[in-house]
C-alpha cells in the first residue's frame, strides 16, 4: 500500500491512526516531495507513531520533523522484506537523514580455474560463475595483488591468460625471475604442477601448516641426496610461509568471520571491518558513513550491516559469524535477514571474551585511529611542503622526500635506514633498511656510502622512484658521500641537503647544508619547513634505531635455544626446521609452538618467555 500525503496541512496523528499494524517501509518527505528519511518497521502504526509521541527526541530527529510535510508507506508481507526494501530505497534515494554507506564496489577474490590441465590463479571481481575455486573476499585490489605476488614466489603457479599460455614457444620472463615453472613449454610435469596447485589451495584455505610439513620432508630428502641447492630453496620457502603465517594468523578455530567496530567523534563516524577467512586475516577496510550526527553506535552498526550485506544482486559473502563492537538495533531482525540471504544461520555477537574480545579491541583501535587521521587537518602538511620549496628555492613543490640515518653500538650491528615522505605524509611501504657489512666498525661515512649505493643502484634499474629532495642526517662529510654516490650513478635532478645539529643539539637550531649551491641555511625555529625536516629526520632516526636493535637482539640470540631447559639437539632441529630459522621461532606464539610434536604447553611457554622476557 502506498499512500502519499503531500497536503501542507498534513496532520501526523490523524495519519498514524489509519496506518496498519503490519510490517513495512515508511518514507518521510519535505514540502517539495524530496525524501528526508527511509525507515523500516515491524509494526508501521507503532513505529511511525513513536515520532509524534510526547517526550524528548534527538536533535537530528527534531530537525527532520521540522521539515516534514508528508509520509509515504509501503506495506510488505514479511519483516525481512521490509528490511531489504528499506536498503534498496536508501541506496536509490540517498536520503538526507539516513546513515549512508558509501561503498558500491564489489569485493575482489582470488580465482583458481581448476578445470584446466594447468590451472591458473587470477584476480576476480564480480559474479562467481566460473568453474573453479574462489578465495576471499579481500578488502582491496591491493590486498589481492599482494597475495598473488606472494603465491608466485612461494609456489610458481602460473597467472597468465589462457591465450598467452597457449601461444608460448619459450619460457617468459616470469620463469626467468623464478616466479613460474613454465608449464606452457613443458618444463614441469603435470603431476608436479598439480602438487604445486594443491599446496596453493591448501595455503589459501588456511592450511599452510600442512604445506610446511610437506616442504620440510622434501628439504630433508634433498639434503640426504646432497642436493643442497634444492634444500636451500625449500628452506627459504618454509621461512617465507612461516613469515606469512605470523602476519595473517588470527584464530586457532580456522573459522570464517567478519569483525566490525564503530568509532565516532566530532559528528563523524568510522566503521572498521576485518575479514577473517580460514582463520587468517585477509586485511581490513575502513568506511566513513555519512549523516551520522547524533547517532548512537548501535544505530550506525545496524545501518552499516544492512547496507553492507543486504544489497540486491550483491556478491558480497556473508560469514557465519560477525563480531560487533556494540549491539545493533533490531539485532534479531538483522540476524534473520542475513540468514535468509546467506541460506544458513548467521550470528551477530557483541559480548565476547578472550581472543575475540582482543580482536574486537584491535578493530576498535583501528577505527579510532583512522577516524582521528580523517579529522586531522591535512592542510598543514601541504603548507609545510610549500614552505620547504621556498626555503630550498626549488622550482616547484617537491612530491617525494627521502632521508637517511645510520645507527650502531660501538660500530657493531650497523644499520642504515631510509624513510620516504610525500604530500600525504609518511610512505611507509617505501621505507628501507640496510644491514651494513664489510666496513671498518664505526665508519659512518663508509656505512652511508654503502647504503646509498645499494638504494639508488636499485632505483636506477627502474625498481622505484627517485626523490626530489634527499636529506642526510649529518654534516659536510656525510653530504660528500651522497654527492659521490649520485655522481657515480649519474643521477641528476635530486636536491641534496645535510641536516646538521649544533653542539648543544637543541631542536630548532639545525643547520641545513645544501650541496648546490654550496651554502648553509638556518631556518627560524617556528618555520613550517624546518618542522617538516625535523619530522622526516626524527622518523629516519627512529626507523634506524629500531632496525639496529632488532639486528643486535638477533646476534645476542644466536645460541639462545641451547639455554632453554628441555630443548635438546632434536627439538632444536625441529624448531628451526618448522619455523625456518631462529627468527621464525622468536616470532612464534605459544599455540604455534605447542602444536609441534614433543613440545607441550609448558615448554612452549618457556620458549616464548625466553624470547619475549
Amino acid at each position: 500500500m502506498s499512500d502519499p500525503q503531500l497536503d501542507c496541512q498534513f496532520d501526523p496523528r490523524a495519519f498514524v491512526e489509519n496506518l496498519p499494524a503490519q510490517p513495512g517501509v515508511y518514507r518521510m518527505l519535505d514540502g517539495t516531495g524530496k525524501v528526508l528519511y527511509v525507515g523500516k518497521a515491524r509494526n508501521l502504526k507503532k513505529r511511525v507513531g513513536s515520532y509524534f509521541n510526547r517526550g524528548s527526541t534527538a536533535p537530528k530527529t527534531r530537525a527532520m520533523l521540522a521539515r516534514l510535510a508528508a509520509i509515504e508507506v509501503t506495506v510488505t508481507r514479511t519483516e525481512n522484506e521490509a528490511l531489504l526494501l528499506e536498503n534498496n530505497l536508501i541506496k536509490t534515494l540517498r536520503p538526507r537523514y539516513n546513515v549512508l554507506l558509501r561503498d558500491d564496489k564489489s569485493y575482489p577474490y582470488i580465482y583458481c580455474a581448476t578445470d584446466h590441465d594447468f590451472p591458473r590463479l587470477a584476480f576476480h571481481r564480480g559474479a562467481r560463475r566460473g568453474k573453479g575455486r574462489y578465495f576471499g573476499p579481500y578488502p582491496s585490489a591491493g590486498a589481492v595483488r599482494e597475495t598473488l605476488d606472494l603465491l608466485q614466489k612461494l609456489f610458481q603457479v602460473r597467472q597468465c591468460e589462457d591465450g598467452f599460455f597457449r601461444n608460448r614457444s619459450r619460457p617468459c620472463l616470469q620463469y626467468q625471475i623464478g616466479r613460474c615453472s613454465a608449464p606452457c613449454v613443458g618444463l614441469i610435469s603435470p603431476e608436479r604442477y598439480a602438487e604445486d596447485v594443491r599446496h596453493t589451495l591448501l595455503f589459501l584455505e588456511g592450511r599452510s601448516s600442512e604445506v610446511v610439513d610437506v616442504l620440510v620432508a622434501r628439504m630433508e630428502e634433498a639434503a640426504a641426496r646432497l642436493d643442497y641447492e634444492r634444500a636451500a630453496r625449500y628452506r627459504d620457502q618454509i621461512q617465507r610461509l612461516r613469515q606469512i603465517q605470523d602476519r595473517q594468523y588470527v584464530s586457532a578455530e580456522h573459522g570464517d568471520l567478519d569483525i566490525v567496530a564503530c568509532a565516532f567523534s566530532g559528528g563523524q563516524a568510522a566503521v572498521e571491518v576485518f575479514f577473517i577467512r580460514g582463520g587468517h586475516n585477509l586485511g581490513n577496510k575502513t568506511f566513513f558513513p555519512s549523516h551520522t550526527e547524533g547517532a548512537e553506535a548501535g544505530e550506525i552498526l545496524a545501518a552499516f550491516l544492512a547496507q553492507f550485506y543486504l544489497q540486491e544482486q550483491s556478491e558480497r559473502e556473508i560469514p557465519a559469524e560477525i563480531l560487533l563492537s556494540a549491539a545493533p538495533e533490531d539485532q534479531d531482525w538483522l540476524e534473520q535477514a542475513l540468514a535468509q540471504r546467506r541460506g544458513r544461520k548467521v550470528a551477530l555477537r557483541s559480548r565476547v571474551r578472550g581472543d575475540r574480545a582482543r580482536w574486537l579491541e584491535m578493530a576498535r583501535n583501528n577505527a579510532c585511529q583512522n577516524l582521528q587521521r580523517r579529522l586531522a587537518d591535512h592542510s598543514h602538511l601541504a603548507r609545510r611542503f610549500e614552505a620547504l620549496q621556498e626555503a630550498l628555492r626549488l622550482d616547484q613543490v617537491p612530491q617525494r622526500l627521502e632521508c637517511f640515518d645510520i645507527s650502531h653500538t660501538g660500530g657493531r650491528d650497523t644499520v642504515a635506514a631510509c624513510v620516504v615522505f610525500g604530500p600525504e605524509g609518511p610512505l611507509k611501504s617505501d621505507y628501507r633498511r640496510f644491514n651494513i657489512r664489510g666496513i671498518t666498525p664505526g665508519d659512518d661515512y663508509a656505512a652511508l656510502h654503502q647504503a646509498l649505493m645499494r638504494r639508488y643502484l636499485r632505483l636506477q634499474k627502474g625498481e622505484g622512484v627517485l626523490p626530489d629532495v634527499l636529506f642526510i642526517d649529518g654534516g659536510k662529510g656525510q653530504l660528500r658521500q651522497a654527492r659521490e654516490v649520485l655522481e657515480e650513478l649519474q643521477i641528476g635532478g635530486v636536491t641534496l641537503v645535510g641536516v646538521a645539529k649544533r653542539r648543544d643539539r637543541k631542536p630548532g637550531r639545525e643547520r641545513l647544508i645544501l650541496a648546490e649551491p654550496a651554502v648553509t641555511v638556518t631556518l627560524a625555529a617556528d618555520s613550517p619547513a624546518l618542522h617538516l625536516i625535523q619530522q622526516i629526520r626524527d622518523e629516519a632516526h627512529r626507523f634506524a634505531i629500531t632496525g639496529h636493535r632488532q639486528r643486535r637482539t638477533k646476534t645476542q640470540q644466536a645460541s639462545i635455544l641451547d639455554l632453554i631447559p628441555g630443548i635438546g639437539p632434536r627439538r632444536k632441529k625441529l624448531l628451526l626446521q618448522q619455523f625456518g630459522g631462529l627468527q621464525g621461532v622468536a616470532r612464534a606464539g605459544v599455540e604455534d609452538l605447542s602444536r609441534l610434536p614433543g613440545i607441550d604447553k609448558a615448554l612452549a611457554r618457556r620458549i616464548y618467555d625466553t624470547f619475549h622476557g
